[in-house]
């Protein structure tokens, strides 16, 4: 499977922060927002990971991710001229997909959990014989976001955009899993009254073929949407909040690559080492002294 992290936009509701730098570049409080969607993919045991930016912001992250070497994994890079929508990642991304399955993840999404690896892992069973996977959140305000109605088996029967009496309470978040008919279904997507492919519009198609399915995220998990200066700075707070009370980081990923095995202790110790001068930095260098005493 492969993995594509869109990290287009102009991120017009977070003007003037971003009006000269990606919001995906913006910090959630101690690291790069995009660290926190690209942990999912490694949680997922995805390995081969596609950037989407735009024009101008491109090379920012070249800067940042690299080759991907760093921490195990391998990354490419393209570049959406203008945002046409979400589905637009998978025709942006047709030659990096070939004729596997491909996880989207929105680069403005920040998703916590214990029980994360084993969501992400249910979510990529579901659709082993083909199919579409996606995520349902339960929120308080659910008509602030996509809404998915299901029945008693998990069977997707709607989806919803904003609606202002949602059939159920279950949000639908930025990362989803799709088979490789993905790429021709979204190519058959009319664009929108607003000109854009909608993600809703290839979810739908796949619940019309009955091949739809859903994953709840149920009590534990956080999914904060970082569009807007209240969502980052929500973000920003809870991770805070949860790092100095736990003492372990959130979306590090040299750490998870580390435990996934990806990098060993030289590897992690070099992570460490680049950013010494930090909490992050020491904190690196800190799980390897930990093995030590533990081991």
């Amino acid at each position: 499977m492969k993995g594509i992290i869109l990290a287009g936009g102009a991120g017009t509701r977070l003007y003037p922060c971003t009006i000269s730098v990606s919001k995906q570049l913006l910090p959630i409080y101690d690291k790069p927002l995009i660290y926190y969607p690209l942990s999912m993919l490694l949680l997922a045991k995805i390995r081969d990971i596609l950037i989407i930016s735009t024009p101008r912001d491109i090379e920012d992250y070249k800067r940042l991710l690299g080759d991907g070497s760093r921490i195990g994994v391998h990354f490419e890079y393209a570049v959406q001229e203008t945002p046409r929508g979400l589905a637009d990642a998978f025709i942006v991304g047709e030659q990096f997909i070939g004729n596997d399955s491909v996880c989207l993840v929105l680069g403005d999404n920040v998703f916590y959990g214990a029980a994360m690896s084993e969501i992400l892992a249910q979510a990529k069973d579901s659709i082993k014989n083909g199919g579409a996977a996606i995520f349902g959140c339960f929120m308080k305000n659910p008509q602030d976001f996509g809404v998915v109605e299901f029945d008693e088996n998990k069977k997707v029967v709607s989806i919803e955009e904003k609606p202002k009496k949602p059939k159920s309470n279950y949000a639908v978040p930025g990362l989803y899993f799709y088979d490789n008919d993905v790429i021709r279904i979204a190519k058959s997507v009319q664009p929108s009254a607003r000109g854009e492919i909608e993600i809703s519009s290839v979810n739908e198609a796949y619940m019309n073929r009955n091949q739809l399915h859903v994953t709840l995220m149920g009590r534990g998990v956080s999914w904060f949407d970082t569009g807007s200066p209240k969502g980052m700075h929500k973000a920003s707070g809870f991770v805070k909040t949860l790092q100095e009370m736990q003492g372990f980081y959130i979306s590090c990923i040299e750490e998870i690559a580390w435990r996934k095995k990806l990098i060993d202790d030289e590897q992690l110790k070099k992570c460490g080492e680049e950013l010494k001068q930090t909490d992050y930095g020491k904190y690196l260098l800190s799980l390897l002294n930990n093995e030590e005493e533990s081991g």
